[in-house]
């Protein structure tokens, strides 16, 4: 089993779509204003938006983006523009990260793990 797509509400496809492009996701899919995916810039996962009316599916979902050169990655980002909640950080659990909501106040976590995402000391074998 492989993870391929995480989907998150919003009530405003334009102001998500051009969010999410800015981060460096690249739009495939845009049905009626209802729905849209996008490409991951790295590998071949995928990334989706939903238009919703219901107010408590928004704003609930937490995304994490793995980004190679992160440090570098947010102050490209911080040059368009994106306002960022946390700048990178080491974190207690060996991961770089980043912090910063889309436009409907879902978390987004840009961060850096590489072998302790999958393999960090404590692993249980």
């Amino acid at each position: 089993m492989n993870l391929n797509q995480i989907t998150v509400c919003c009530d405003n496809m334009n102001d998500s779509i051009e969010f999410y492009k800015s981060l460096g996701l690249k739009l495939i899919v845009h049905s009626e204003d209802s729905y849209s995916r996008f490409l991951c810039p790295d590998g071949d996962s995928t990334f989706s938006i939903q238009q919703t009316d219901v107010k408590e599916n928004i704003g609930k979902t937490k995304v994490y983006f793995e980004v190679k050169n992160l440090d570098n990655k947010v102050e490209e980002l911080i040059a368009k523009g994106i306002n960022f909640d946390k700048k990178p950080e080491d974190m207690p659990w060996l991961w770089r990260e980043a912090y910063l909501k889309d436009p409907y106040g879902n978390q987004i976590i840009l961060y850096f793990a590489g072998e302790n995402r999958i393999n960090p000391p404590w692993k249980i074998n």
